[in-house]
């Protein structure tokens, strides 16, 4: 079947299941996008092409598939660098299609040119440059195989325009057959089987959970060894859901705005099983003091991340979808009744989870983003999906949002992007359009791509935006106030934007609350109302995210705050 390589692309977009491609065109791109028109290939064009990867991260981080985006060259290209480097950063399987000059021009700094391989090589897991069609439906699906197997990771396919407009006979690979990589991690039975055997002189051991738990869609078997074994376990922010917030044996999130309880358990643990993490220094703080009566096991399918940022005493390298249920059968063969052998220090930290729970105290008049953030979570449904930006919204969203389920908390860990949230909304709820869709950002993230406010009136994405506007940059400000003797230098916006007239400018409709009072009665409007929706909060600006672990302090100095 003879075809052009923009058709080529379509046809193996469609062998590979992609139901939904995020995209903005140009001069590049334009053979592709008649293809795509010709096709009828489901496409959401974005106002921004950071809007289109990062839509494609949504949809990508609530299905476990991979997500597509489309951009031109040169700046529409580059556009996309943050959101690359968003999903690289938490591990997100993206392919990123972009157009390049022709390939007589390339190398002469031509009109919009930019060299897409040299900048994503340090923020993708592979890239290609394409100048021959003999080559297109090769890379095309090799890089479906890479984004996708072992830790996942977006890929960035660099097509000149003369190959999308090339003729080919074409003919869809049957494999891939690359050099050095198999896509299979199986881990060692050895590794499995010390891990294991560590577990024999266990007496305070803790799980820590990671967003590699969810990646590899293993909460139920951590959820089943956990009810087994009785074993406490805590949370990075990517690992967010994989257990239920309430469930006893969860101690909340670890790290700079961890528990008070998940932090004293990881320092005062005889063995630390890391699953899936990174220990990420927001989470270990000073590392050298992380931990430090532990020894520690660590599961993770990439070797380079083992004795990265934390030395082990025990690494199992391997997918742990498969190496995960080994462990754990042999555990539960080392002893028969863990949960009456961990029955003092699972009390030890029971107690201490009545003493310090998570709390805040709110002043007469002030409506604060923690009880806004508890009541939307009673009112939504079981299984909806939270999506957040990046600053005090997203500590607060992780500190008290009641989470159920895995894979239903999307934010950008790693990176820290502001401007994630509301693009990534959009395409977590064309991913699963029976969920609802929440999003909780503050008035700096929204600002940072709040044209997508368009891209879900465009398409009738029905979002719930619940902005908890404070007027500043919050986490921001909070240093300022905590660690800078309270100099507020640019945090605070001098222009105060009337964000309902804005969602009312971008097609969508807005509710205002200022009181305690309203809030009740705009929940329910929110939720009663089709379509997107901006609920604007408006909350105190000098609240605190507590508790709280200064840079450059060990997890058990924490800054408690109202009940210190």
């Amino acid at each position: 079947m003879l075809l052009t390589g923009a058709e080529i692309a379509s046809e193996v977009l469609i062998e590979q299941g992609v139901t939904d491609i995020f995209g903005y065109p140009g001069g590049a791109v334009l053979t592709l996008y008649d293809a795509v028109y010709k096709s009828k290939f489901p496409h959401i064009l974005t106002r921004h092409e950071q809007g289109a990867v990062h839509a494609a991260d949504g949809y990508a981080r609530i299905t476990g598939k991979v997500g597509v985006c489309f951009a031109t060259s040169g700046p529409g290209a580059t556009n996309l660098i943050t959101g690359i480097a968003t999903a690289y950063m938490d591990s997100i399987p993206l392919v990123c299609i972009t157009g390049q000059v022709g390939t007589s021009l390339i190398g002469k700094d031509s009109f919009q040119e930019a060299d897409m391989s040299g900048i994503t090589t340090p923020i993708t897991k592979h890239n290609y440059l394409v100048k021959r069609v003999e080559d297109l439906p090769r890379v095309l699906k090799e890089a479906f195989f890479i984004a996708s197997t072992g830790r996942p990771g977006p890929v960035v396919i660099d097509v000149a325009k003369d190959v999308f407009a090339a003729e080919l006979e074409y003919e869809y690979p049957e494999s891939v057959e690359l050099k050095g990589y198999t896509g299979l991690f199986l881990g060692d039975s050895d590794e499995i089987e010390a891990a294991s055997q560590a577990m024999q002189m266990a007496r305070k051991p803790i799980i820590f959970v990671g967003g590699g738990v969810v990646l590899a869609d293993m909460a139920d078997e951590i959820r089943s060894f956990v009810k087994k074994t009785g074993i406490p376990v805590v949370s990075s922010l990517m690992g967010m859901g994989v257990m239920p917030s309430k469930e006893d044996c969860y101690l909340g999130m670890v790290g700079m705005h961890g528990t008070y309880t998940a932090n004293m358990a990881v320092m005062q643990s005889d063995l630390l099983i890391g699953i899936g993490v990174r220990f990420d220094d927001r989470v270990t703080g000073i590392v050298e003091q992380f931990a430090p009566k532990a020894k520690k096991i660590h599961f993770d399918v990439d070797a380079a991340e083992i004795n990265k940022n934390v030395v082990v005493d025990y690494r199992v390298c391997g997918d742990i979808r498969r190496t995960l249920p080994i462990f754990c059968k042999k555990v539960l063969r080392i002893k028969q009744d863990w949960r009456s052998h961990l029955l003092p220090w699972r009390a030890y930290l029971e107690k201490m989870k009545e003493r310090y729970p998570l709390t805040y105290e709110a002043k007469d008049g002030e409506l604060l983003a923690q009880h806004v953030i508890e009541m939307v979570s009673d009112y939504a449904k079981d299984d909806a999906i939270i999506v957040t930006d990046v600053g005090q919204h997203q500590m607060w969203t992780a500190q008290f949002y009641n989470f159920r389920h895995s894979r239903s908390f999307l934010t950008s860990g790693g990176l820290g992007t502001m401007g994630y949230g509301l693009p990534a909304a959009l395409g977590a709820k064309l991913a699963q359009p029976h969920r609802q869709v929440i999003l909780f950002t503050g008035d700096g993230s929204l600002m940072m791509n709040c044209q997508e406010l368009a891209t879900a009136a465009d398409n009738n994405i029905d979002v719930k935006i619940i902005l908890l506007n404070n007027g500043v940059l919050g986490m921001v400000s909070q240093w300022q106030r905590m660690f800078y003797g309270e100099r507020y230098s640019q945090s605070q916006f001098k222009t105060k934007l009337d964000f309902i007239k804005l969602a009312d400018a971008m097609g969508i409709s807005g509710i205002r609350v200022t009181t305690e009072d309203e809030l009740d009665t705009a929940i329910h409007r929110m939720f009663a109302t089709e379509g997107a929706v901006l609920m604007e909060v408006v909350v105190p600006p000098k609240e605190n995210v507590l508790p709280m672990v200064a840079a450059g302090k060990p997890l058990n100095e924490m800054v408690l705050g109202a009940e210190e």
